[in-house]
């Protein structure tokens, strides 16, 4: 049985603090036992190994490819269950935030996997094609690809990938959606229809977006938020969602992943080069898919090395979003209660530590949020 803490126990912010904590915790655990099975498939053979057994089953590129794959995806899949099941399940259902069965876990878990493992063996095939045919231009040809990807899963993501896991419907409130749709063209967003989002069926959190890009822009409103916050609190929220369209926040990532991935993918091309002949790796040459660990190795090392750096322009961008709601919405104290709000809901820490707000967090913490609200308002 899952031990649950009680609100009625401990503060509040004692338990946002604990939860968050014990994320982090959970979140390093799994990145250390990445990196340790990456650097296992390397350092021992394995890779090496795996790559003989797969050309055993096919001697056609593209079939020993997926077969290898299938093999490392399966071994990191199985180590790292353990800790999904208890970051994503445990955790959740102790403090109170998850309404998921262990079945609804698992079918949800299995989606992933599945959808993981399609979409990677997808982006293995394109650039170990490309390192076969250009392997002077490997790397700039997968990283156009890799932009083309980003962009298509922006675009497609709230009709394709979301329904997976969720359930949308229409937003009943015929007010509250005219109200909504207003606030957007004030924005110049172009949105194709309001949905409330069926969250409650697996969690107690709340949230709001607007979902999508081009003509699937939606707007998508969690039940939860819909239960328990007020028209004028749900239009604070969305109007903060909303600057992210008019700051041009999607097309600024865009640019700054894509000046990461060119990065990334030059790097990956000299690492190649560079290590990917030592004989003690077993490598025959830069399109032997066996080198495929060395790639996945410098690309978590380096998304560890930029996650501070990207944190720091996320935070810039919601101060943007805050400041942009501030004079979106009559008054900002709606915004204010559904940020105390939220913190209370979702376990969102108030006052995190400063180095631990740096490296991890993308959004300011919600006492700076409220704080920044209060102050506008008393100019106003």
């Amino acid at each position: 049985m899952i031990k649950r803490f009680s609100a009625n126990a401990e503060d509040t912010e004692d338990r946002a603090r604990r939860y968050n904590r014990a994320h982090r915790y959970l979140s390093l655990a799994g990145f250390l036992l990445s990196l340790a099975w990456l650097a296992a498939l390397l350092f021992l053979g394995w890779s090496a190994g795996l790559r003989d057994a797969a050309w055993q089953v096919s001697a056609r590129y593209s079939l020993a490819l997926a077969v290898y794959l299938l093999l490392v995806f399966a071994g990191g899949t199985m180590l790292g269950l353990p800790l999904g099941y208890y970051a994503g399940y445990v955790i959740e259902h102790r403090y109170g935030l998850s309404n998921q069965t262990v079945a609804g876990w698992v079918k949800d878990e299995a989606k992933s996997v599945v959808l993981g493992g399609a979409l990677s063996l997808a982006a293995a095939e394109l650039v170990y094609a490309l390192l076969r045919w250009r392997p002077d231009w490997w790397w700039l040809a997968s990283w156009a690809g890799f932009l083309l990807f980003v962009v298509l899963m922006a675009n497609l993501a709230p009709v394709l990938l979301f329904p997976l896991f969720y359930k949308f419907q229409p937003l009943a409130d015929e007010d509250l959606k005219q109200r909504l749709l207003r606030l957007s063209e004030r924005a110049g967003a172009r949105v194709r229809g309001v949905f409330e989002w069926k969250l409650s069926e697996k969690s107690r959190k709340a949230n709001a977006a607007l979902a999508g890009w081009g003509n699937t822009r939606r707007i998508i409103l969690a039940d939860t938020l819909l239960q328990q916050y007020t028209p004028d609190e749900i239009e604070a929220v969305l109007a903060h969602e909303l600057a992210h369209h008019v700051h041009h926040h999607i097309g600024k990532s865009l640019a700054l992943e894509a000046a990461a991935g060119l990065a990334g993918f030059w790097l990956a091309d000299r690492a190649l080069r560079t290590f990917g002949s030592l004989p003690r790796f077993g490598f025959r040459g830069i399109g032997d898919f066996a080198n495929l660990p060395l790639l996945l190795l410098l690309a978590a090392v380096l998304s560890l090395l930029l996650r501070p750096a990207v944190n720091a322009i996320s935070r810039h961008f919601e101060r943007q979003a805050d400041d942009y709601a501030f004079r979106a919405i009559p008054d900002v104290g709606p915004f204010i209660s559904s940020m105390e709000k939220l913190a209370a809901q979702n376990l969102a820490e108030r006052r995190p530590n400063r180095v631990i707000e740096f490296i991890f967090h993308s959004h300011p913490s919600m006492e700076k949020r409220i704080r920044r609200a209060a102050a506008y308002g008393e100019t106003t």
